[in-house]
């Protein structure tokens, strides 16, 4: 599919715009627009219903809240580029760091870039006029990641492989664009699988990081969802309706993983310990600190609820 007959496709055939693309495949909407130079007409209202952000729960609110206090994700002035699979997870980050930057006393910009992996299987295009009704800077790069992947690595690295290519095009975008944070929407199950298939598969006590700065130094990654639950932001993403693209990694539901594997097992356990993230949560959390960044007090705790992580939101929907 073309870039044209994609975005005709994506809006249903209606709108037809009188200039080029940018090139390296990248499609850009702005504060409602979609194009390289502005459009003839906004989009809103040709598509269907106006969009709308949703508000999170309140202690979906407060988990993630807690977690930008206490890894100093956000500072003042920061521009950050959130990356959205389509997914349940970077569909509800969305929704809750809009209502931080409605909330919060400090103030930050936010965006959004999908990496589109052009397979047959996944279309996360649906997001280019969601996106739009949203009023949300969005970059879309298509990019042939799962025909590097099926050429270059096998069956039991084909995820990391191709979670390696996205970043890169992630962290690429926000240099381009004058973003200096990214934030990704992993949450307290990844982290835990990720923690368990380090132990058993590469003698290592580690898990993914809350708060890092990348090599190079000049961007720093954030995962704001790292005390709350998956079934937490597969139920905000049900009750308020969101796009939900399917299968948002396709390799993961064509390729058997290990993490699919680490992922049965954690929900096995749980059925007999209801206390398991609980304790999870307390041994990963001084591992998700390491490398954490040295940061000004930027107090974000002032517009949090006092939910302790721990003892109440780990077990909490």
């Amino acid at each position: 599919m073309t870039k044209d007959e994609l975005i005709r496709h994506s809006l249903n055939g209606i709108v037809r715009w009188p200039c080029k693309f940018r090139p390296a495949s990248l499609l850009y909407i702005h504060a409602g627009l979609l194009c390289s130079c502005p459009p003839v007409f906004p989009i809103s209202g040709i598509i269907g219903p106006m969009a709308e952000f949703m508000k999170p729960s309140k202690t979906l609110a407060s988990l993630t809240g807690r977690a930008l206090a206490d890894f100093s994700m956000i500072r003042p002035g920061d521009r950050i580029l959130l990356g959205l699979s389509g997914g349940k997870d970077s569909l509800s980050l969305l929704h809750i760091l809009r209502h931080f930057q409605q909330r919060a006393p400090l103030r930050f910009e936010l965006a959004a870039v999908t990496v589109d992996p052009l397979s047959g299987d996944f279309d996360p295009s649906p997001m280019i006029p969601y996106l739009a009704e949203l009023g949300v800077e969005y970059h879309y790069v298509r990019k042939p990641i799962m025909d590097l992947a099926k050429k270059h690595m096998g069956r039991k690295s084909y995820c990391a492989f191709c979670s390696r290519l996205k970043r890169g095009f992630i962290y690429q975008t926000a240099r381009d664009n004058g973003f200096n944070v990214i934030a990704l929407a992993q949450h307290l199950d990844d982290l835990a699988e990720s923690f368990l298939l380090s132990a058993f598969h590469g003698g290592k006590l580690k898990t993914m990081k809350a708060h890092y700065v990348n090599d190079d130094g000049d961007l720093r990654i954030i995962r704001p969802l790292v005390y709350v639950r998956e079934r937490q932001t597969r139920d905000f993403a049900h009750d308020n309706s969101l796009p939900v693209i399917a299968d948002s990694c396709p390799a993961c539901f064509s390729m058997p993983t290990q993490r699919q594997h680490m992922k049965e097992l954690l929900a096995a356990e749980e059925g007999q310990n209801r206390l398991l993230f609980k304790s999870l949560l307390a041994t990963l959390r001084p591992l998700m600190s390491e490398g954490l960044p040295v940061l000004p007090d930027v107090r974000t705790s002032r517009v949090l609820a006092p939910i302790d992580p721990v003892t109440d939101g780990a077990n909490n929907t």
